[in-house]
């Protein structure tokens, strides 16, 4: 539009200014008819902005599938455990003498059993003193050295409290070969002090300082052993001031300086008979599967029973995590149609292939089972007309009565071998349900070192009491205590005892054993494979106790599995990394090479749905993050359009603003020359009246 302007004809004239305010020079209501303009160019961005909405709600509907799919998920990895369905009812007739727990390996049984000691920790009492805070001796560095052992021969003269008795004479003590324990004793030479530092180092011992009330020399620190059993009384030799020296010497075959107030003590008790005695009152290896936690000396009968409950519940618990998952998915692609109104996911073909992969596995079977059960119409477990499961008591019991084992297989990652001495460690999700044979071909072994002679029971310290060695890798000096040995046995313990207390291997979580045969000595890494080695390689003690020794390093299992050549760590052998068997593990704990039966591996439900909303919900290529990445990309593309849009529209509504201001001015332009025309017109009309008037007052 071309906006023009017109000047008056009278050179008195004035230029009408523009019109500043949108319709008032024409009377239209400018501002009104702009809007409803852009309200009608406005229509695609409308559509635009609707159909972003609908990409907004599916991507909050998706956040639902991804939260339900991961609550199912860990529903499912519960349940993945054999532990879930093989629980075991324990019942004691006394629960003082005995209380009991079962757990993985137990089987149902009933058991006689009689207490007659428990297990105790052994504790020393030292002598008298007149303060605790007081130093004591003179303050020169000193070190105490703990071993732990078993007391064995002579005599004991009891402890009757401040009086210095609880001795031993003529005894032997033998270290259980756990390492000797040293602590410094320097400015904290109080009994508080001593004390503290025992407590600090963590050494297996604790200290205390007690007062027995008595008028003089009330103090007394008093150590406990923190382990229970025979094999765990203390030795203790001091080195350094001789007034703590004199106080806390205790060698049991010697002298003893400190009064044993309480005697390490193994538990005793018998089963069904048979006598049997263990270092502590929780006892884990008596009864396989079972935990028995000795109270007091007694007798109880025990009986262990098959837990149906437990198992009805981890049923049920499947049942409800894959109904709320089904509800969830349901709501979100249905149709109301009392209401009208759609889920947020209609149709949508994610929810659909979710649906499906997951109802196909609940209706197929587990392969590799040879329980008698491989589905879940087996134990009971059906899918109903509105798509939900429920569960028949009364199969389920049937199943839980005739085949209560069996159950777990069907839910959970399991594998047996028929060889005792070969057992299953793992699977992976790339290991395919089946029977899988195993073929040893190599035994695993421990690094060790051999002496060629009998070793000399007689240790001279600073003479032939040093070993220089490395175990699996790690070097070390270790001393053996000087002394003459009662046996090799003894001496064998104390070297043992020396090497695993040595800083250095304990350290690197070594440990060693140290046997003797006819004299000889034989360390022996206490791991497998070609990482275990021990080498003796020089020390004052190296030819007196090991003469001229040989090193046998340690080798990994080799084998087959499934007839293809596995891959062996220590006692470990696990399959090659392609074909049916990638993934399995087993671990061969000794017997002889060549066929070593089978090791049947499976998947159960709750395992399969696991690893399935794994991969569903991948983050990178799993189908819902596809889904999400699409309408992501959806709302990129329209944000885009969008943005064209709202650009186009600013300028088409500043064109309509630039056209109507012009036609404002040019209207209000108009209607001025109207205006002046029809004034100048009403002048020339009204002159010849006065033209009249003028002749006729003039004649």
């Amino acid at each position: 539009m071309t906006v023009s302007t017109l000047a008056t004809p009278s050179a008195t004239s004035t230029v009408i200014p523009p019109i500043s305010s949108p319709g008032i020079g024409s009377n239209l209501n400018v501002n009104s008819i702009i809007t409803q303009l852009m309200a009608v160019a406005s229509q695609p961005l409308n559509q635009l902005n609707a159909q972003e909405a609908s990409y907004q709600a599916e991507l909050s509907a998706f956040g639902t599938v991804s939260n339900a799919l991961s609550t199912f998920q860990s529903a499912m990895n519960s349940l993945s455990t054999v532990s879930q369905f093989q629980q075991m009812q324990v019942n004691s007739s006394d629960t003082s003498v005995l209380s009991a727990t079962a757990g993985s390996g137990a089987v149902a049984g009933n058991y006689n059993l009689s207490v007659s000691q428990l297990a105790a920790s052994q504790k020393l009492v030292s002598a008298g003193q007149a303060s605790e805070t007081a130093p004591i001796g003179s303050g020169s560095t000193t070190t105490l050295n703990f071993d732990f052992g078993t007391i064995s021969g002579g005599s004991f003269t009891p402890y009757t409290g401040s009086s210095g008795t609880g001795v031993y004479s003529g005894a032997t003590f033998t270290s259980n070969g756990n390492g000797t324990k040293t602590i410094t004793i320097s400015n904290n030479n109080s009994l508080d002090g001593i004390a503290q530092a025992i407590n600090n180092a963590n050494i297996g011992v604790t200290a205390s300082v007690i007062n027995d009330g008595s008028s003089t020399n009330p103090y007394h620190l008093v150590l406990t052993s923190n382990n229970m059993g025979a094999a765990n009384s203390m030795s203790i030799s001091v080195s350094g001031d001789s007034t703590i020296s004199s106080l806390l010497t205790q060698n049991p075959a010697g002298t003893q300086d400190m009064s044993e107030a309480i005697t390490a003590a193994n538990s005793k008790f018998s089963l069904d008979g048979l006598a049997i005695s263990r270092s502590t009152n929780t006892v884990t290896d008596a009864i396989n599967g079972l935990t028995l936690n000795l109270g007091a000396t007694g007798s109880t009968n025990l009986s262990v029973a098959n837990d149906p409950g437990s198992v009805t519940n981890s049923v049920n618990s499947f049942v409800s995590a894959y109904n709320t998952l089904n509800t969830a998915l349901q709501g979100l692609d249905s149709y109301n149609s009392t209401t009208n109104t759609a889920g947020q996911l209609l149709g949508d073909p994610t929810i659909n292939q979710i649906v499906g992969e997951i109802n196909t596995t609940l209706n197929s079977s587990v392969a590799g089972l040879s329980s008698g059960m491989s589905n879940l119409a087996d134990i009971g477990i059906s899918f109903q007309k509105d798509g939900s499961l429920a569960v028949d008591q009364t199969t389920l019991n049937n199943a839980i009565s005739s085949n209560f084992s069996g159950i777990a297989s069907l839910f959970t990652q399991t594998g047996s071998a028929t060889d005792p001495l070969v057992q299953y460690v793992s699977g992976s999700s790339s290991t395919q349900p089946g029977s899988y044979s195993v073929n040893v071909s190599q035994l695993a072994t421990q690094g060790s070192a051999t002496g060629s002679a009998a070793a000399n029971l007689t240790i001279t310290q600073g003479s032939n009491d040093t070993l220089d060695l490395s175990v699996n890798g790690t070097s070390a000096t270790v001393t053996v205590p000087a002394g003459t040995y009662s046996s090799s046995a003894a001496l064998a313990a104390a070297v043992q005892s020396a090497i695993n207390g040595n800083s250095a291997i304990a350290g690197a979580g070594i440990k060693v054993n140290v046997t003797q045969n006819s004299g000889v000595l034989d360390i022996i890494s206490n791991t497998y494979g070609s990482t275990s080695s021990v080498n003796v390689s020089g020390g004052d003690g190296e030819t007196g106790l090991m003469g001229t020794p040989t090193s046998m390093a340690g080798v990994d299992v080799q084998g087959t599995i499934n007839g293809v050549a596995g891959t062996g760590s220590g006692q470990y052998l696990s399959a090659a990394s392609t074909g049916p068997a990638a993934g399995l593990s087993v671990q061969v704990l000794g017997g002889t090479t060549g066929s070593r039966g089978t090791v049947n591996y499976s998947t159960g439900f709750a395992y399969q749905l696991s690893q399935m909303v794994q991969q569903m919900t991948d983050p990178l290529n799993g189908l819902v993050a596809n889904a999400t990445n699409g309408i992501n990309s959806s709302i990129a593309n329209i944000e885009a359009q969008k943005s064209f849009q709202n650009q186009q529209l600013s300028q088409l509504q500043q064109q309509y603003q630039q056209q109507f201001t012009a036609l404002d001015v040019l209207v209000g332009q108009l209607t001025s020359t109207s205006t002046f025309l029809t004034s100048q017109l009403s002048s020339i009309t009204s002159m010849p009246n006065y033209l009249s008037n003028s002749t006729s007052s003039g004649g």
